[in-house]
């Protein structure tokens, strides 16, 4: 058999495959891809454990793609351990529950602006600008060029479906235009991210010019992304389970587990990839140095081994260990936000659209190397 993670992460039930390779092929190589698959639970957590022998540095997916500007997770420690103690305070759990009272009045006024009456894609009307509208806030980044930005990050994260060409200027885009507002916080700092960055407490923490235009370009691109395919694919889900969805309109309460179920069921980055810096025995395969893994966290995420009945949804389960949000000295530093922004946006929406209707025949899933989401997903808000 082969893999090709752009194929299968358009597929409408990927998960057969998915338990396929987990159970007969737990490592194994792809020749089209020229890389190793891993999927059980144990093996992808082994590698995520492991940076000093399974390296970001070249890339984190199977293209390869490394940006031009330090980017955090394609850079490894020590250089990567001085980059994330630069930033990361902005995204303490504490500090990101202060965005609660924002999220949720700009989650009404997209909701309030969707015709209940009127077949909208929901993908454009709510999942994409709600992340958006969040991160130019965080960043003080303007909210009304979100269309440009994120035509550009679309070429980046979905790069092997476009040239190296294209990627180059997408990136540039992005860095000239968090460039251009540099001079102004830099004058006249207010209480945004690249104020702060900008004008540290700690000298010793201050990023280069170089360093502070890839975090934030870092920050637009992954924190938008995810964000938007973990919440059309929770609306998904509910769309597929009426049951549970009733239960959480009727308690918004458990909405919290709902949302780490939605996680490890439909996770919105579903592998990402690493480079052997050494030859390895790994999983009793020989891998040889400069060998690049790639780790499905779709698959790991409903491995039997660690999640009993894996394919149903259980918002009361604990333990729920998902890698959804990946593990050690790369685990997202923005997960506390992607939580609240989900349980913010889904609360809100089944409140005004409890009996919301999907578009099966209209809906269009991303093909994406790592992402897996929806590229229009098209809802009746109020189908009576």
């Amino acid at each position: 058999m082969d893999f090709d993670p752009h194929a299968l992460s358009a597929r409408e039930d990927p998960y057969p495959l998915l338990r396929e390779l987990r159970q007969k092929h737990p490592i194994f190589y792809s020749e089209t891809r020229d890389m190793w698959v891993v999927s059980p639970y144990a093996g992808v957590r082994a590698v995520l454990r492991d940076a000093e022998t399974f390296a970001s540095g070249r890339g984190t997916v199977p293209t390869g793609f490394t940006s031009q500007k330090p980017m955090l997770i394609t850079q490894d420690p020590p250089y990567h351990d001085h980059l994330r103690r630069a930033v990361r305070s902005t995204f303490a759990p504490r500090r990101v529950q202060t965005l609660e009272a924002f999220i949720r009045g700009v989650t009404r006024e997209l909701l309030d602006a969707i015709d209940p009456k009127e077949e909208s894609d929901l993908v454009s009307v709510f999942s994409d600008p709600l992340p958006v509208a969040v991160v130019t806030d965080l960043l003080g980044i303007g909210f009304e060029d979100r269309d440009e930005f994120k035509r550009h990050a679309d070429v980046i994260i979905h790069a092997a479906a476009n040239t190296s060409e294209g990627v180059d200027e997408a990136q540039q885009w992005i860095y000239d235009y968090v460039e251009g507002v540099l001079p102004e916080r830099e004058k006249n700092p207010g209480e945004d991210l690249v104020s702060s960055l900008l004008h540290p407490a700690d000298e010793e923490t201050k990023l280069t010019p170089d360093e502070l235009l890839g975090f934030c370009s870092l920050v637009l691109i992954a924190a938008t992304e995810t964000t938007t395919n973990g919440l059309c694919n929770a609306v998904y889900l509910l769309h597929a389970h009426p049951e549970l969805r009733r239960q959480l309109v009727a308690d918004p309460s458990r909405m919290p587990g709902a949302v780490e179920e939605f996680l490890r069921l439909e996770s919105p980055v579903h592998g990402l990839s690493r480079v052997t810096t050494r030859d390895v025995e790994f999983m009793g395969e020989k891998i040889e140095e400069g060998s690049r893994i790639h780790m499905l966290f779709a698959a790991a995420n409903r491995d039997e081994e660690i999640f009993s009945e894996p394919d149903t949804i259980r918002p009361e389960r604990s333990p729920n260990p998902h890698l959804a949000f990946g593990l050690g000295v790369h685990f997202c530093l923005g997960s506390s936000l992607a939580r609240l922004e989900l349980r913010i946006a889904l609360q809100e929406l089944l409140a005004r659209f409890p009996n919301y209707d999907l578009v099966r025949e209209r809906w269009e899933r991303l093909e994406s190397d790592a992402a897996r989401g929806f590229a229009r997903l098209p809802i009746r808000p109020d189908p009576r």
